[in-house]
Order: C-alpha cells, then structure tokens, then sequence
C-alpha cells in the first residue's frame, strides 16, 4: 500500500524556500509513500460561509478538499511572517475545517515544518499552525518538529536534500505520517 501524503506550502513565492523542503521531502521519501505538493492555495478566496453552502463552494475550495480527502496525511511546510502563519496556509485550514466537525481535515495525521530568516526557524508559526488545525480537527504530531533558521543564509547555494539535519528532520517526518496514517487506516 503506498501512503499519500499532501504537502500544502505556506508560501507562495516562486522561490520560496519552504517549497523546496517539500519538494525535498518528496525526493527524500521511502518507495512506499507519495508526497504531492498541492498548487492551488493561492486561487482560493478568503473563506465565507456566504459562499460556502450545503448546494454550492467555490471550485478552488472543492478541489483542496478533494485532494486532503484523497490522502492519508498533510505535511504543512511554512515560513513565518510577522510572527505569525501565512495568511494563504490559515485560509486553506479554515476552508478544510468545514463543515464542522465534518472536515476534510477532521481525523488526519498533519506534521509542521518549515524555514524562516530569523534564527528561530518559524517556531512561533509552526506553533500556531498546530494550534489551528487541532481546532480545525486534524491530529497535530506533536513530536515532528522540524522549524530551520537561517532560510536565506542556508538554502541560497544549497538544496534542503543535501543538508544532513534538514533532511534528517524531513525523513523522520515522512516516517511519523507513514506510521500515523497507517495507523489510522487500520482503525
């Protein structure tokens, strides 16, 4: 069985350092799990229950819930801006948590990585990303902690795969989802 894993990227910059750790994961993955980035975070409108009804929802909003239900697990990879989640990765875990309690969220594996500049790493994100997915449903892993300093010093010459602590941190990452989802599944 291969375990899917949907990676949604809180940045959307077409460099964006974030988005190579999780291309990083993708390449860093055992033959048995699938990590697929997912592209549309930024066509999604800020969520309103005006437009999102029992009949009808936006279609950028169908399709990520589409895509989440398809999965076994979510790797949230993010920067942090002003201290904070990124507007565009808050608005995709606010769309997943509806209906609530009936989210496409609701009951799956979820893991927080990411890269900042600052010399945190994005820890004060991460934390509040984690927060709101547990509001939202989803079971928070709260051991995979993977928050790197220094995204512009460390990753401008350097691909996150070739360094040994970043993809240390992604493969044991891959490997907690791996294990949570199959643990889910069977249940």
């Amino acid at each position: 069985m291969t375990v899917r894993v949907l990676a949604l990227v809180g940045s959307l910059r077409a460099g964006s350092h974030n988005r190579r750790i999780a291309e990083a994961a993708a390449r860093l993955a055992p033959e048995n799990v699938r990590v697929d980035l997912y592209g549309g975070l930024g066509e999604l409108p800020f969520y309103n229950e005006d437009i999102d009804t029992e009949t009808a929802q936006p279609e950028p909003a169908a399709r990520l819930r589409a895509a989440v239900r398809e999965a076994d697990a979510l790797l949230l990879v993010s920067p942090e801006y002003n201290g904070s989640i990124p507007a565009v990765l808050k608005n995709a875990i606010d769309w997943l948590s509806r209906p609530y309690g009936a989210g496409a969220i609701a009951g799956k594996p979820v893991a927080v990585v990411g890269t900042a500049l600052g010399r945190y790493g994005g820890v004060w994100a991460h934390e509040e990303i984690r927060k709101a997915v547990r509001i939202a449903g989803g079971t928070v892993l709260e051991d995979v902690k993977l928050a790197v300093p220094d995204s512009l010093g460390r990753f401008g010459d350097l691909d996150p795969a070739d360094d040994p602590e970043v993809a240390e941190g992604l493969s044991a990452a891959v490997d907690r989802l791996t294990v949570a989802a199959s643990s889910t599944a069977a249940a």
